[in-house]
C-alpha cells in the first residue's frame, strides 16, 4: 500500500482526472450535436504531457497540472472580440457565436449535465456489484449504565417492533423513543433465530430547551441489498437527487448561518479525502467520486459569471431580450465573477490549511 502523500496525491488526480473529462466530454458531445467545431480538448493545464490531432481537426491534451481542464469551441470568442487571423479560419457555419441561442445553452449546461450522469451511473455500478444500503434496526453499540444495557439489550440484537409497532429502521427506534422519556417501552427482539420481549425505561436528556428520551444505542451496519440494472438505474438516480437536494440544503445553511463555513473546502481537502478514502476501497472511492461529481455540477451551475451558470444566465437575458447584453455588462460580469471566485478559492484553501493543522502551527511560530 502506498504511503502518504502519494496515495492522496493519486486518489486526488484518478477523482479529479475522471470528473473533469467526463464534464469537458459533455461540452464536446453537446458541441458535436448542434454543429460547432471543437479546436481543443484539454485534461488539465499549463504545458501539454500528451497531445494528438484527430481527423476532424480538434487537439487533444493531457496537460501536467491536473486541477482542471477546458473545452475550446471554434469561434467562442465572438465577432468583436476576434483578431483578423482568428476570424479568417472560421468554419462558415461551425462557430459557435453564430449559433442560436438554444444551441449555445445545451452546449453550455451538458457539462453538469454529464457530471449529473456520471453520479447516478457510479451510484447504479454500486447497487449493481455491491449493493445498495438497506438501514436496519440492528443494535451496533450499547453504551454502559444505559437505559438499554439495564433492559438487557446487546449489539447484533434486531428490534422487531416498540410497545407493539413494528420497526425495520433506526430512525424509527429514535422517533419512537424520544418523546417517552422515563416511560417504560416494550421492546421486542430477535437475537441467535429467537424473538425476546425486554422492558426499558429510556433516560432522560436535555435537548436544548426541550427533554428527550435516549436508549443509549448505536446503529448497527446497514445490510446491502444487490439490484438488478432497471432498479440500480432508478436507485442511482433517486440517489443522486438526494445528494442534490443535500447539497443545496448544506449551502443555504451555511448562507443562513445555521451551519459553520469551516466546511467549505477546496483542492487540499479534496486530495486528503480521496487519500483516505481510496484505503477504505474502491467502492467507498467511487461513491465519494460520485458525491463529487453531484457538487462538480451545482458548482458550475451557479449563476456566476466564468461559470457555466454564468454563462446560462446571460443566454437567459439574451432569449428575453431577443439580443445579447451589451459587451460592457458582460465585461463588468466576469470581473465580478472572477473576483468572487477567487476569494472563495483563498478562503476554501485557508479552511483546507487549518484542518490540517498548518495554520495553528503558523500561528504557534508567530505567537
Amino acid at each position: 500500500m502506498l504511503p502518504e502523500p502519494f496515495r492522496s496525491i493519486i486518489a486526488f488526480i484518478l477523482v479529479l482526472g475522471v470528473l473533469v473529462f467526463i464534464h469537458e466530454l459533455g461540452h464536446y458531445l453537446a458541441a458535436r450535436w448542434r454543429g460547432v467545431h471543437v479546436e481543443v480538448f484539454s485534461i488539465g493545464f499549463g504545458r501539454p504531457i500528451r497531445q494528438w490531432v484527430d481527423r476532424r481537426g480538434c487537439e487533444w491534451r493531457i496537460a501536467w497540472l491536473p486541477l482542471g481542464g477546458f473545452v475550446k469551441l471554434h469561434g467562442q470568442e465572438g465577432p468583436d472580440d476576434a483578431t483578423p487571423e482568428q476570424r479568417a479560419r472560421w468554419r462558415q457555419g461551425e462557430t459557435f457565436h453564430d449559433k442560436p441561442v438554444r444551441d449555445r445553452a445545451i452546449v453550455v449546461a451538458a457539462g453538469p449535465v454529464a457530471n449529473f450522469l456520471l453520479a447516478a451511473a457510479l451510484f447504479a455500478g454500486l447497487y449493481m456489484t455491491v449493493g445498495q444500503p438497506q438501514p436496519t434496526a440492528t443494535v451496533g453499540t450499547v453504551v454502559e449504565n444505559s437505559a438499554a444495557a439495564r433492559a438487557g439489550l446487546l449489539p447484533g440484537d434486531r428490534i422487531l417492533s416498540l410497545d407493539g409497532a413494528a420497526v425495520s429502521r433506526f430512525e424509527q427506534i429514535q422517533a419512537h423513543i424520544q418523546p417517552r422519556a422515563g416511560q417504560p417501552v416494550e421492546i421486542r427482539i430477535q437475537r441467535g433465530g429467537q424473538e425476546q420481549a425486554l422492558r426499558a425505561t429510556p433516560d432522560s436528556r436535555a435537548a436544548g430547551e426541550a427533554t428527550v428520551g435516549v436508549l443509549g444505542i448505536s446503529g448497527g451496519a446497514p445490510e446491502f441489498n444487490r439490484l438488478n440494472p432497471f432498479s440500480a438505474l432508478a436507485a442511482g438516480a433517486a440517489q443522486t437527487w438526494d445528494v442534490t437536494v443535500q447539497t443545496l440544503a448544506g449551502l443555504w445553511q451555511m448562507i443562513a448561518g445555521q451551519r459553520g463555513t469551516e466546511e467549505l473546502g477546496g483542492p487540499l481537502r479534496i486530495a486528503q479525502i480521496s487519500g483516505q478514502v481510496a484505503q477504505l476501497g474502491i467502492a467507498s472511492l467511487v461513491s465519494f467520486m460520485a458525491i463529487l461529481s453531484v457538487n462538480l455540477a451545482l458548482i458550475n451551475l451557479f449563476p456566476i459569471p466564468v461559470l457555466d451558470g454564468g454563462h446560462l444566465l446571460f443566454y437567459a437575458a439574451e432569449a428575453i431580450r431577443g439580443r445579447p447584453l451589451p459587451p460592457r455588462a458582460i465585461e463588468y460580469g466576469f470581473r465580478a465573477g472572477f473576483a468572487l471566485l477567487i476569494a472563495l478559492f483563498i478562503f476554501a484553501t485557508f479552511n483546507d490549511l487549518s484542518s490540517l493543522g498548518v495554520v495553528r502551527w503558523v500561528s504557534g511560530l508567530v505567537g
